[in-house]
């Protein structure tokens, strides 16, 4: 084989084996949380040694964050598309479906993204790459309600923006604890108080969208009146 190719299939090599290091970091996080995890079980769910882990982390930290970064950057991909003008205008049902699925399935096929956060012993800069994404997420809902409901005030939409948020993961909690059927029952019953609650302000109809901009936020407003 060629000298130039050999370090790439060790790269490559090595990326494969990060890949499955923090895969096993995943599901370690998700059986016995943060706290409890040690570089010995992440190694041993792996089926390498300690040894082989520390030539990639140094720590159980660098590992939680390494891993945290990619499920941030995987949400933000997954979700940047979700809250658009055309899933703004649809029948709130419709725009129930196509924004809540996707973002259930992520967290139920990922479920170390939330185990993560909820340990208190978790490195701060997970916390903060998790609470970027947040204010990102509460951000775009705010904006999807000024477009499908322009009448709304800033201060509504952010209360309204909130609200809906915190009802969507509050469910997700509950979507996550089951399985199977009840798992979808539970999904059923997110999407259900969701409508339920945005109902009045959103209509339930579909909606002509005649100003794909983003709606300026609360803090904008202020800022442009004081």
């Amino acid at each position: 084989m060629p000298e130039e190719q050999r370090p790439r299939r060790r790269q490559a090599r090595g990326e494969r084996r990060v890949a499955q290091l923090l895969e096993a970091a995943a599901g370690v996080f998700c059986k016995v949380g943060y706290t409890a995890a040690t570089t010995n079980a992440i190694a041993r769910e792996a089926g390498v040694s300690p040894g082989t882990l520390y030539q990639f982390f140094p720590n159980k930290e660098a590992i939680a964050i390494e891993l945290g970064g990619i499920l941030n950057q995987r949400m933000r991909e997954g979700h940047g598309e979700l809250f658009t003008p055309e899933n703004a205008s649809l029948p709130l049902r419709e725009m129930l479906e196509v924004i809540v699925d996707p973002m259930i399935e992520f967290n139920c096929q990922n479920p170390a993204f939330l185990a993560l956060v909820h340990d208190s012993d978790v490195p701060g800069t997970v916390v903060m790459e998790h609470d970027v994404l947040h204010s990102s997420l509460l951000e775009r809902v705010e904006n999807l309600l000024g477009l499908r409901a322009p009448g709304l005030s800033a201060a509504e939409r952010g209360r309204v923006a909130a609200m809906a948020f915190g009802l969507f993961k509050a469910g997700l909690a509950l979507v996550l604890a089951h399985e199977g059927a009840e798992r979808d029952a539970y999904v059923a019953e997110v999407k259900a108080a969701l409508y339920g609650y945005l109902a009045p302000y959103l209509g339930t109809e579909a909606v002509a969208i005649t100003d794909p901009g983003p709606a300026p936020t609360a803090t904008t407003t202020a800022t442009a009146t004081a």
